[in-house]
Parts: C-alpha cells; structure tokens; sequence
C-alpha cells in the first residue's frame, strides 16, 4: 500500500493505492468498506493497562499522592468512557496490588514511592506484570547462573511475551532437548522445564493449559525456553531459512523474534544495571552484542563494519581478514572476489 494522509493545513483528505491479486478483490473491497472500529482506552479492565500506566506516572514523579492520581486519571479517555463510581474503585484497588506486590510504597506523609523494582520496571519498558516475573528469574539467576554454556542467557534474551510467535512444537522440542550437554540439561533443571513433561506433551499431541496463574507463568517458560533454540542457533550463524526449516515456521517469525529479542535484551541489561547487578549485566552485554551481530564471539570485531553480516564476516574471517585493520589495509582486488562469495 502507497499513499499520504495529506499536508497538515492545506489538505482535507488524504489518498492511497493498494495492489492485489484479482483473486484478493472481494476481501480488498470488503476490507475498504467495512466500519472503523471505535476508539476504545487501553487502560480499560479487559486490557489491563490502568496497572502499567499508574506505575509509570508514580515511577517518573509525574503523580506521587492520590490527589495527583486523580487529576491524572481525569485526563484519560478512560474516565469520559467508564462508570466514575467503577473507576474511582479500580484506580484504589490497582494502587493496593501495586503496594502489595512491592512495587510502590507509601511513606508517612501519604506520597506514593517507586521501588527500585518497579523502577527498573518501568526503565526496561516492561509491564509491571512481566517485571515481577524477570525480577524473580534474575533474582535465581544471580544464585546460580550457568556460565559454562550459552543457554542461560539465551534464555534470559527470550522475551517474556513470545506468544505470537506460535505454539511449541513438543517433537521438536523433545529432540533439542535430547541435543543438549550437560551444561544445558543444567539450565532445564534450574529454570523449571522437566524433560518427562516435554516427552508426555510430545506423545500425546495437546497444548499447555493455562487455566490459573501458576499454568501460566509454567507456560511462559516453557514458551520462553522452546524460543531460546531458535535464538541460539540464529546466534551461532545457522542461516535463518536453515531454523525455519527445523523449527517448522515461516522465515519471518525468526526474523521477527530477532528484532524482538534484540529489544528485550537491551531491557533486560537496564533493569540489571537499575538494580545495582552490575556482573549480571556484564554477562548479558556481552552476548547482546552477538545478539546484534547474529553471530559467535570470533565475529564480533568485523560484524562493527556497516552492511557486514555474520556470513560475510565469517567469510573474511576464514580467508585470513581477522580484524577491523587487517581489512582496511586489504586491496580491493582482495576484497571484492570474498564479497561475490
């Protein structure tokens, strides 16, 4: 689709083309010329969002007592869409949920205070639901972190959120699993993934259930740990269209999960370095560079040069270009014939 909206103060309308397939027409023409949907808050009861925005309002200082809270509440379209009475209930008891989760505080004076966890909530961008779970596994993590392989922080790396990317395919999962060292049978046992549940999901063909809290959170990490072999093996420079095949999805989930991933890592490096974790947020610096890079550590130094990704890199790197200098001082007669590779 092309078009423009129009010049702010010199158009009333704007215009656009789309291009099809003739056999799209009728979804096109029905797509043109259904309803706009209405506007709706998103910090309505059904999307949870009144949690996350009173915790950022309270986190930046922007309102630190109730009256502050209401003046803010007052200026949301959800006060102009939901029952006053309701609202006034809901803002009280979210504030009680956050205090209760040890996200804010309140002090003598009645003034709400952000905690250093819901800081580095709100500093990583995540929802105040998503830090108290990255808060709990970092908090594991710095008791025993597994350090002598990759997937712990592969792990750590997988956004919590990784729903969209598909359900988990438990075959698959029970062969990578069979794949791993003994490093990597360490970090299912600290995690939480029981290789006996992966094999009864893999016999028996059903999905997670997640009817309560606790089949949830389990669900995410076993979501989060199946995401984490496609992350690996995009860092270990397995080309994309190799872990679609494998993992049986489209190339543009993998795609997709590495622009994600690359979000979250940076994230998850300001809620560490937040809290005062400076050596878990060294750890995981490190491996976000291969994260950016798409490739092992060896690489890291040539994939710096614009447009160079992992497989060109490694393709200077295998014919004796092994640092930024060694190809700038390279002839492009050298050059050009590793490029055409």
């Amino acid at each position: 689709m092309r078009g423009r909206a129009g010049r702010k103060g010199k158009d009333v309308i704007g215009e656009s083309f789309l291009c099809c397939q003739k056999e799209d027409m009728d979804e096109v023409v029905e797509l043109l010329e259904a309803d706009l949907p209405s506007v709706e808050s998103s910090m309505t009861p059904e999307k949870r969002g009144i949690k996350r925005a009173l915790l950022e309002v309270i986190a930046v200082r922007l309102a630190t007592h109730v009256n502050a809270i209401d003046e803010y509440v007052q200026r949301t379209l959800l006060y102009h869409t939901m029952d006053r009475v309701s609202l006034k209930a809901r803002v009280e008891e979210t504030i009680n949920e956050l205090q209760t989760t040890g996200q804010i505080s309140i002090d003598s004076m009645g003034m709400y205070e952000a905690t250093p966890l819901s800081r580095a909530t709100v500093g990583a961008c995540m929802t105040p639901e998503d830090g108290i779970f990255v808060h709990d596994e970092l908090r594991r993590a710095l008791r025993a972190f597994v350090m002598d392989g990759e997937m712990h922080v592969f792990y750590m790396f997988t956004p919590v959120n990784i729903l969209s990317l598909g359900d988990i395919n438990w075959q698959i999962f029970r062969n990578e699993i069979e794949r791993l060292d003994e490093s990597g049978m360490r970090v299912l046992e600290f995690v939480g993934i029981s290789p006996a549940f992966v094999n009864r999901m893999a016999n028996s063909g059903k999905q997670l259930t997640e009817d309560n809290a606790e089949q949830i959170q389990l669900a995410r990490i076993y979501r989060r740990f199946y995401a984490a072999f496609q992350l690996r093996d995009l860092c270990n420079e397995v080309p994309i269209r190799t872990i679609a095949r494998k993992f049986e999805i489209p190339r543009g989930f993998i795609q997709t999960m590495a622009q994600i991933c690359e979000g979250f890592a940076a994230g998850m490096i300001q809620f560490c370095d937040t809290l005062g974790w400076g050596m878990l947020k060294s750890v995981l610096e490190h491996m976000s560079d291969r994260l950016k890079a798409g490739a092992r550590a060896d690489l890291l130094e040539l994939a710096q040069i614009p447009f160079v990704k992992s497989r060109t890199a490694r393709v200077f790197w295998e014919n004796g270009l092994r640092s930024l200098r060694a190809v700038a001082e390279a002839e492009a007669k050298d050059l050009v014939p590793l490029l055409l590779l």
